[in-house]
């Protein structure tokens, strides 16, 4: 039989019963890979052979679970090679995770994810044992989701650790897991975790028909399948899939009947439906009192619109309605501006664009040397501008207020980025009229949201009485013993 990996006319082929010839196909389908570990060995008068990746095993839990097993076999003199197979699979404890395969496909499948697979002479069939034994990064606190009194633990980029910090979380066998494998060439393992109770199976079914749509050719992060399970990705700036790094926020969402994509590879967790009130919880707000909850929410409420308008609005008044200033502010921003040679709408873009530069550059540098560039940026480039005169004192707060307030809602902050240069755009053109216009076209599309027939701005639009409380403040754990609100609340139809 003739082997090409490159058309993958091997996946389907089953194993041959000779253990020579096995050998050979499999050195064919995978080039004779030099990380390719072949053992072969006559166990009992029956030829075998124990192949294995190098690299992705453990050689320790090899050899226990496996070398030591099938020498103390030997033992017992001539077998026949179902014995064998039967020792392996039936009357023995060799590997947690103990499967048989049939084809080449499901071979290189598993040897490609840590297995060690056991062939035997004769058997059209062969044993694989799960004794992963990769490099992996440790637990550690999340990076982009701080908390001060809420868990300190991580999504890790090995999906399987990732599994285990939320099974940990949940006790309950209504969490599921339905694992499978996304990418042509990568195979790469995605998981879906949710509720049976709480999720609702028209979600799960839409989420599942997503996932096993995907043709690409390879999966490396959770970004290439958002766009095959995110309805309005390509129709909003805002998105129904938020991310998370955090396993006790993924906890959280399962309980409210949402469903959580994992991809091997990544430390994130996507979360859907999501909801725009989603955006302003952190699991702090279930460790403090319900009026500083309550504050911290409507702080970032505010947050979010002053750090898409607060520029926008700032152009328009200076440029169009300049009545709105008491005189002594109004003479001051007067004399600022005439030191400039650009106008206001040119002068707040060119600070924007440069503040994002050096966030980005702050972002991509190593930490030692992001710190100096914020630094460099905030300090010498900033103080230089306004001695240079050119941009006004006033403007370069304005920005820097901007700038502060968008970090409050980390997940927005790509959609932030965005809408903050429309509304300049708008309120340098059109004033007060084209900053509302703008508002308008943002408030409609936002509502025309309507991923798995749940509206992006549920609770509030349709008006879900149950829902919006827990929106604006947080209600009392004696209000969550009778019942938490979930998804399926705000479905429609």
């Amino acid at each position: 039989m003739s082997f090409s990996p490159d058309h993958e006319n091997y996946k389907e082929i089953q194993i041959s019963p000779q253990v020579s010839d096995a050998m050979r196909d499999l050195r064919a389908v995978t080039g004779n890979t030099m990380d390719l570990n072949i053992m072969n060995v006559k166990i009992c008068g029956v030829d075998c052979a124990l192949v294995s990746i190098e690299g992705m095993v453990s050689t320790v839990s090899m050899s226990e679970l496996i070398f030591h097993p099938l020498m103390e076999l030997e033992k017992r003199g001539s077998l026949k090679p179902e014995d064998i197979f039967s020792f392996l699979t039936e009357k023995s404890l060799l590997a947690a995770e103990r499967k048989t395969v049939y084809n080449y496909g499901n071979v290189i499948q598993f040897l490609f994810s840590g297995f060690a697979v056991v062939f035997i002479d004769s058997l059209k069939k062969a044993v694989v044992f799960g004794i992963q034994g990769y490099d992996k990064r440790a637990v550690t606190i999340p990076e982009t989701e701080q908390t001060i009194r809420a868990a300190q633990d991580s999504f890790t980029e090995t999906i399987r650790t990732n599994l285990s910090l939320v099974r940990r979380r949940m006790k309950t066998p209504s969490l599921r897991f339905e694992m499978s494998q996304v990418g042509e060439i990568s195979s790469t393992d995605v998981c879906m975790l949710y509720l049976a109770d709480r999720a609702s199976p028209e979600i799960i079914e839409k989420i599942r028909s997503g996932l096993s749509s995907i043709k690409l050719d390879t999966v490396l992060t959770s970004g290439y399948i958002e766009p095959f399970i995110d309805e309005s990705y390509d129709r909003s700036v805002f998105s129904s899939v938020m991310t998370t790094e955090r396993p006790d926020m993924v906890c959280a969402s399962l309980n409210e009947g949402k469903v959580c994509v994992l991809v091997d590879g990544t430390p994130f967790c996507l979360i859907l439906p999501t909801l725009f009130a989603d955006n302003f919880r952190t699991m702090d707000d279930y460790c403090n009192k319900s009026f500083y909850t309550a504050f911290s929410r409507w702080m970032k409420y505010a947050s979010f619109f002053l750090a898409i308008a607060f520029p926008g609005l700032y152009v328009a008044l200076v440029m169009y309605h300049p009545e709105t200033f008491t005189l002594k502010l109004l003479l001051n921003l007067a004399a600022s501006e005439e030191a400039t040679p650009y106008p206001p709408v040119f002068e707040v873009i060119l600070l924007v664009v440069l503040f994002e530069i050096m966030r980005e550059a702050g972002l991509r540098m190593p930490k030692a040397v992001g710190g100096a560039v914020s630094i460099v940026g905030g300090l010498i480039i900033g103080d230089a501008a306004v001695k240079s005169g050119l941009v006004s004192a006033p403007l370069l707060i304005v920005v820097g207020i901007t700038a502060t307030a968008s970090f409050v809602t980390p997940s927005l902050y790509s959609a932030v980025s965005v809408l903050r240069l429309v509304f300049i755009l708008a309120g340098g053109f059109g004033g007060l009229f084209g900053l509302s216009a703008a508002m308008i076209v943002l408030i409609a599309n936002v509502n025309a949201m309507n991923d798995f027939a749940v509206s992006f701005t549920a609770p509030l639009t349709p008006f879900f009485r149950s829902g919006v409380k827990d929106m604006l403040v947080r209600d009392s754990f004696k209000e969550y013993e009778k019942r938490q609100a979930t998804v399926e609340d705000f479905r429609q139809g």
